[in-house]
């Protein structure tokens, strides 16, 4: 099963364009043959699409070229040159783009999103376009543009209604997998998720998603561990889950596990805190027993 990959890295190249042709009609009987080069075509364009059948940016990982095609070249008899064939790369929903400098290009947030990574070079014009009155036979055409290139950054950050955070080893996992159809791995045996999974919970008719978000340490807003890149995938769930262990396997107590959780929130994004938010305990079978 492919890895879930949430970075990566694209280089789009637009086609390039075809050039024009340089022509003169040669018939018999006709004494005078004006020119009659055709126009190339155009090289086709690379769009980046927002597509929900696509999980993650794997595909990216060890083929990162994506070139549309180049556009053909003019002829005579005014024949033109075809253009060259549009590329649609899909991305899942909720990917970034940035370009090498980290300025945000576009936000491909819902399915069907579509941005113009790179543009496909214009033909060039056939001879039989710079007929004039003044040049009557011109024996040269124009060359064709090339196509955009460029490198670009790519961020996933997940589309989901729910997501759950907590500690490494809280439970969300087991949560999610209960809930839902998902299936992340689950041990009896200390271990922390490494990449996030959703689920579909499907309750009364409603249907939402749930991210299982990986474990957060503290200092993960300063970007300690893997902070920043677990973090961002909070940033779109529209209510959030603060799972706390009841067990205090680390020593912890719940109460000051649900403070650290909302400081490093806080301290990634505030208004983190301004969304519906609910405190779950979990692992109620293994915490420790109140003395009568």
């Amino acid at each position: 099963m492919p890895a879930f990959v949430d970075e990566a890295q694209v280089h789009v190249k637009g086609g390039d364009g075809g050039a024009g042709a340089v022509s003169f009609r040669r018939e018999a009987h006709v004494a005078k043959g004006g020119p009659d080069g055709g126009d190339g075509g155009s090289g086709g364009d690379v769009w980046l699409v927002a597509d929900r059948n696509v999980a993650s940016l794997y595909g990216f990982r060890d083929h990162p070229h994506r070139r549309a095609g180049n556009g053909t070249h003019g002829s005579g008899k005014g024949r033109h040159g075809r253009g060259g064939a549009d590329l649609e790369v899909p991305v899942p929903e909720g990917t970034v783009v940035r370009d090498r400098d980290g300025a945000v290009l576009a936000d491909l947030a819902a399915e069907g999103d579509r941005w113009l990574a790179a543009q496909g070079g214009q033909g060039g014009r056939g001879n039989a376009r710079f007929l004039s009155n003044r040049r009557r036979a011109p024996a040269f055409a124009e060359q064709a543009e090339l196509g955009e290139e460029r490198w670009l950054d790519l961020e996933l950050k997940l589309m989901a209604d729910v997501a759950l955070v907590g500690f490494p080893n809280a439970g969300k996992s087991t949560l999610i997998s209960r809930i839902s159809a998902a299936k992340p791995k689950i041990a009896d045996y200390p271990f922390t998720t490494l990449e996030p999974h959703l689920g579909v919970v499907r309750f009364d008719d409603q249907e939402y998603v749930v991210a299982d978000i990986p474990g957060l340490i503290e200092g993960a807003s300063e970007g300690r561990g893997l902070g920043h890149q677990f973090l961002r995938h909070i940033e779109r769930a529209r209510v959030l889950v603060v799972l706390c262990d009841l067990s205090a396997a680390d020593g912890r107590p719940p109460g000051e596990q649900r403070d650290v959780l909302l400081r490093e929130l806080r301290g990634y994004r505030p208004d983190l805190l301004d969304r519906p938010r609910l405190v779950v305990g979990s692992k109620l079978d293994a915490a420790p027993v109140p003395p009568p």
